[in-house]
């Protein structure tokens, strides 16, 4: 059976659309995530210059998961950038009184932040490099992670209930295992072209290193020695 040359170039033309579009999400998705990034930044910083109270757990859940069912339902237009930015400045509010009480409570409490946030990063552009350089689908770690959430989740709320410090630990460093992983699916998802909205593949990203951010830091403060 002969080749037929109009098949394969229309093929091809496919498969380098597809190949822009993927680009094209990822160029957006680490622009946005950003920037969103810095403006969480900076709104910790002015939470933490105004010692400004945590707004409490009630008001953050309902901020938390309220925010994510609005941007996903503006995913499609310039009102989910708004709630994005919306959303992670609330973040980046709520952060800052814990950064504070770390401060205060440590004496080398600015070394830990600043350790934290040097340990995210590297971890979240060693995983993302890894992943852009070798293309491997990672999709197959989705029931693992979202049965390691869920645990995780009840994790939490049982120490709401009973303060058990070597269990805070051992829940932080399961969490931080976890947002790597989740770190090497999202960015897969968009590598293989399975997410195609960036403003979704931002905020998945976005809480990755949120919660990789506040783990680890709990991690390097219960081993730093300072008492």
């Amino acid at each position: 059976m002969a080749n037929n040359p109009t098949l394969h170039t229309t093929a091809t033309s496919r498969s380098e659309q597809s190949v822009l579009a993927t680009n094209k999400v990822l160029r957006n998705t680490y622009a946005l995530l950003s920037m969103t990034l810095l403006f969480s930044a900076a709104t910790a910083g002015l939470a933490m210059t105004l010692d400004l109270p945590h707004p409490g757990l009630i008001v953050s859940l309902l901020v938390m998961f309220g925010g994510l069912f609005l941007i996903h339902t503006l995913k499609n237009s310039v009102w989910g950038l708004a709630a994005t930015f919306a959303w992670t400045g609330f973040l980046g509010l709520s952060l800052g009184p814990m950064l504070n009480a770390y401060i205060q409570a440590f004496s080398n409490g600015h070394q830990l932040i600043m350790m934290a946030m040097g340990g995210t990063g590297i971890t979240f552009l060693g995983l993302s490099a890894y992943v852009l350089k070798s293309r491997k689908d990672f999709s197959f770690m989705g029931g693992m992670l979202m049965a390691g959430m869920i645990v995780a989740i009840l994790g939490m709320i049982a120490l709401m209930f009973f303060q058990v410090p070597a269990a805070s630990l051992g829940l932080s460093a399961m969490i931080v295992l976890l947002m790597c992983g989740f770190i090497l699916y999202d960015t897969s998802n968009i590598v293989q072209g399975h997410q195609t909205n960036y403003i979704l593949a931002t905020v998945g990203l976005y809480l990755n290193l949120y919660n990789l951010f506040i783990h680890l830091l709990h991690l390097l403060a219960a081993f730093s020695g300072d008492d």
